[in-house]
């Protein structure tokens, strides 16, 4: 049994109590995933999209099919709210605290799954956020001129709103069709809750979970923080 210094009993009998149900949360998550691996075939994607991307050469054009890496079979895409509103070109800051902890993962995921970024601003504004953010390793691309976001559920039915999707695609027989979205954006939410679309791989409302204060109600990313709000002094004190 596991314990720590000074806990009391009521501690430890609510901890095990709580350590149950973890581990129910536990099972039932792999089952999820398990159901979602089983899916049948999903929708053929209907067009070839052409999205702009940048190369060290300049601008150029990527075609949908080419965003799976070689050998790979599986291709997930994320809706970047860039706008992030209707009448205003500027990116979504939860997106942006989102894709900050992708870029560190991408390059790991891609061993195994292509990862590709997409947003309607023009591609300049795109690749000047993501060097602002420090962003290395995300493959950014415009979709400023196809109709990705609309037919993948990235933006509103009349196009004036952006929207956070997640998307999976797998080639198979030379087909590349739809398996998977993050369709609980759309799903009743309990009060005070967001959707939590994607929680499941944004680190840091999974931390926030595991701490006393929880997610709270009146806290939402920001595109930079007061160094000692985001750092510890004595860390802070030893940075360069």
């Amino acid at each position: 049994m596991v314990s720590y210094p000074g806990e009391s009993t009521e501690y430890r009998v609510a901890r095990n109590a709580l350590l149950a149900r973890e581990a129910e949360l536990r099972r039932a998550t792999e089952e999820v995933a398990e159901a979602r691996r089983r899916l049948p075939p999903g929708g053929v994607v209907p067009r070839d999209y052409v999205f702009a991307a940048g190369s060290p050469d300049g601008p150029r054009q990527v075609r949908f099919g080419e965003l799976f890496g070689a050998g790979k079979d599986t291709l997930a895409v994320y809706s970047f709210m860039f706008p992030r509103a209707p009448g205003e070109d500027l990116p979504c800051p939860s997106c942006s605290s989102f894709l900050d902890a992708f870029d560190g993962a991408a390059r790991h995921i891609g061993q195994r799954v292509s990862v590709a970024v997409v947003a309607r601003t023009a591609l300049p504004r795109l690749l000047e956020h993501g060097d602002r953010r420090g962003w290395r390793h995300l493959h950014l691309l415009s979709s400023a001129g196809n109709t990705y976001n609309r037919d993948y559920h990235g933006e509103t039915p009349d196009g004036t709103q952006q929207l956070p999707m997640l998307n999976v695609f797998r080639r198979t027989d030379g087909q590349i069709r739809h398996f998977w979205g993050s369709e609980l954006m759309f799903a009743p939410t309990e009060p005070g809750q967001d959707p939590r679309h994607t929680d499941s791989i944004d680190p840091q409302w999974n931390l926030f979970d595991y701490c006393p204060g929880g997610r709270g109600t009146d806290w939402y990313p920001g595109f930079s923080y007061d160094q000692d709000q985001d750092t510890a002094p004595w860390y802070a004190s030893g940075r360069s």
